[in-house]
């Protein structure tokens, strides 16, 4: 019988979070799928419905690097993707032409709004949450 040592149970916890995390985010996908959406794509619009919450707010595509787990090549790409689909829309910063704003678009609103409860209902299934999923 092996005896586990306390690097072998940091190991073993870290692998459950992985694929917990992976399973969630197959799960989501899955539902998320038939509206032209994956798990990381929904990350962003949720997220600039938080950060900018007014209809027409804009974003700092810079204040959205760290908290999606995508590099910021890979950002960059699915933004591009998400204005090529009338989801959002980028303008540069004119105070710092390094500087990229994201708009959510009146689409992004309604599609987000939509498809929210089948994202947090796909958590609630995952994560075990016994409590109501809707927003």
């Amino acid at each position: 019988m092996a005896v586990k040592t306390a690097g072998g149970r940091l190991e073993e916890r870290w692998r459950e979070i992985l694929s917990v995390h992976a399973r969630t985010m197959c799960e989501i996908d899955r539902v998320l799928h038939p509206h032209g959406l994956g798990a990381s794509d929904f990350e962003v619009l949720d997220l600039l419905v938080t950060e900018a919450p007014e209809e027409g707010a804009q974003c700092r595509v810079q204040n959205l690097v760290g908290r999606v787990h995508l590099s910021q090549s890979a950002l960059s790409r699915l933004i591009a993707r998400l204005e090529k689909d009338g989801l959002v829309e980028r303008s540069m910063c004119a105070e710092d032409r390094r500087g990229v704003y994201v708009t959510l678009t009146r689409s992004g609103r309604d599609l987000h709004t939509e498809v929210l409860p089948l994202q947090r209902a796909a958590l609630a299934r995952m994560l075990g949450d016994v409590e109501d999923p809707r927003p």
